[in-house]
């Protein structure tokens, strides 16, 4: 393993400046860490990411660091004994007394001189104060643009990250979706002649017994020790609704609810929850115990596993008979995550052309929605190549054209705090005041403090023509950090309570929104970003929704009224939570 500092020698002897935190492992896979299709353990694999993430997270804090989290692992592809595995971690932000790790996981093949992404994943880690040592971390300085732009979108991440375990809580509290879960899938249980697996055939449970062997530097179980004794099980279990090799494709968010040292006993029970058609989800759980003590939840996860044909595609899979009550309960549940697990993927992993500009909002996907509408605003001003086209009144125009997308960038300085700013704007309804191209801005759901959903109507982009209308999700972010700014994102959803009307012509937004860089006390830079698509291209130059080369007018306008209203007593402006 290597651990990189700051001026790193490479090959040629030629310095390069690399991120401190960055610390590599790569490891050729052994027999002695393969399964009997010669394909490396998983659960060797997560003991080598954590074990990676964990030096880099202790490389920044200077004490003990423990894993509390690791994000959803998607498995893209599996890795060959003679093959070898190479693993990157680095900090990517650090808070008060956890930081965010990114992990990059790659398969390289020394025979062919090639080299594949098999999966990345995101750990939180938080510090073991010692008696020298404070908790309190240092922040991390990012030195490149993408490390900039990692380091800024982690505090989004860790906002979803923290809202993970009530998402499912919210989806299984609302009785619409229980009794849509409950009859569409037990009614149709009861239609289907096919033979039923009991899931107690495929329970699993074992014991560990901790050793020094499995313990690390700090005397406490190895964070990637459990996780691989959990897969282990799991697999077991899946083996034997299958009566195959299952292989491993995505391992939901591992949270660590407790500690475990040396001397205990690790409980460890997994059970297949739910199939569907060509996968399968099975629950597993870790609990410790000492002597006469009562059981300790250390962790719970849920694994989705899928059984290959001789041509690598995965093959249907029997229907399982769920017990009575827990039982039904984990199958409902399994159900619910599996949606949640396909709104990740469909509006977080995606690309912008694969899926519908305005996807449909529910109170099961906010949370991804919220997430992706920032992270795309964030990922838009990172972009570099912008191409200055006009000055106007101190506002700059900047254009970018990407996949037949226009992108386009506003900025200005003004005599306003950045605060101040971000108070007016993030409250869509009072754009009508200073954009004429909008010509009502109705507030229709309030999502959470931070997120609402408006109806947006626009004037026709021909004489005589329909007006237009926009469904909008606007989430505002506070800066996290000294130093960070405030964000404003906007993107199209679709609401079922707002169909599309003859009498208008729906549009999409893509991407837009404000970025408000305080500059000093009552100074500040705003920039506003607006990513376009192939269907508003024809409207650009009418300027519907504020997409258009005349920008700088409307911007103009839009300073102004902040100007003619920044110096406002912050008790009169409208700081109503979206």
């Amino acid at each position: 393993m290597e651990e990189t500092d700051v001026k790193d020698m490479s090959v040629w002897g030629a310095r390069v400046k690399r991120n401190r935190t960055e610390v590599k492992m790569s490891q050729i896979i052994l027999p002695c860490h393969a399964n009997h299709r010669e394909e490396l353990s998983i659960g060797q694999l997560l003991k080598w990411m954590d074990s990676t993430a964990c030096l880099s997270a202790e490389r920044h804090a200077g004490c003990p660091c423990v894993t509390a989290s690791m994000d959803d692992i998607h498995f893209e592809h599996t890795i060959s004994v003679g093959q070898v595995v190479n693993i990157q971690a680095k900090v990517n932000r650090a808070f008060t007394s956890s930081m965010e790790v990114g992990i990059v996981v790659n398969c390289e093949d020394l025979y062919r001189n090639c080299h594949w992404k098999v999966c990345e994943a995101f750990a939180t880690f938080v510090t073991r104060p010692t008696v020298n040592v404070k908790g309190h971390l240092k922040p991390l300085i990012p030195n490149t643009e993408l490390e900039k732009v990692e380091y800024s979108i982690a505090a989004e991440r860790r906002r979803m990250r923290l809202l993970h375990v009530d998402i499912m809580k919210d989806l299984l509290s609302k009785n619409i979706h229980r009794t849509s879960i409950s009859e569409g899938m037990f009614g149709a249980e009861s239609q289907d002649t096919e033979e039923k697996v009991p899931t107690e055939q495929t329970r699993v449970e074992s014991v560990e017994l901790v050793l020094p062997t499995h313990a690390n530097h700090q005397v406490s179980t190895f964070g990637g020790q459990i996780m691989a004794w959990m897969e282990n099980i799991a697999t077991i279990a899946a083996s034997r609704l299958c009566h195959a090799h299952p292989t491993l494709r995505t391992i939901d968010m591992f949270h660590f609810r407790g500690p475990s040292q040396v001397g205990d006993r690790v409980i460890l029970k997994a059970i297949v929850n739910n199939t569907f058609e060509n996968s399968m989800e099975v629950g597993v759980c870790a609990e410790a115990y000492q002597g006469e003590e009562s059981l300790r939840h250390i962790n719970s996860a849920f694994m989705t596993y899928e059984v290959l044909d001789d041509e690598g595609k995965p093959r249907p899979l029997p229907p399982i008979q769920p017990e009575p009550l827990d039982g039904k309960r984990r199958y409902q549940e399994a159900t619910a995550r599996k949606k949640i697990r396909l709104d990740r993927k469909y509006i977080i992993s995606c690309k912008h052309t694969e899926v519908p500009l305005s996807v449909p909002w529910d109170p099961s996907n906010q949370v991804y929605l919220s997430y992706n509408n920032v992270f795309a605003l964030k990922m838009l001003a990172a972009r570099k190549g912008w191409v200055l086209t006009s000055k106007k009144k101190n506002v700059f125009l900047f254009t970018q054209e990407v996949n037949q997308s226009l992108c386009v960038k506003v900025e200005s300085e003004m005599n306003v705090s950045a605060e101040r700013a971000y108070a007016l704007l993030s409250d869509l309804s009072h754009r009508p005041k200073w954009d004429k191209h909008y010509k009502q801005c109705n507030p229709i759901v309030q999502v959470d403090a931070d997120d609402m959903i408006y109806h947006v109507l626009a004037p026709s982009v021909t004489e005589g023509g329909k007006n237009q209308d926009f469904i909008l999700l606007a989430s505002r972010r506070l800066p996290c950090d000294t130093g960070d700014p405030y964000i404003i994102a906007i993107r199209s959803v679709s609401l079922p309570t707002h169909p599309p009307t003859e009498d208008m012509n729906r549009g999409e937004m893509l991407c837009a929104g404000f970025i408000i860089y305080p500059v000093s006390e009552n100074v500040s830079k705003m920039c506003y970003y607006n990513q376009t698509n192939p269907g508003v291209l024809p409207y650009i130059s009418m300027d519907i929704a504020g997409l258009s080369s005349s920008f700088c007018s409307v911007f103009v306008s839009c300073r102004q009224y902040l100007m003619d209203n920044g110096q406002v007593e912050p008790a009169a402006v409208s700081t109503t939570p979206l």
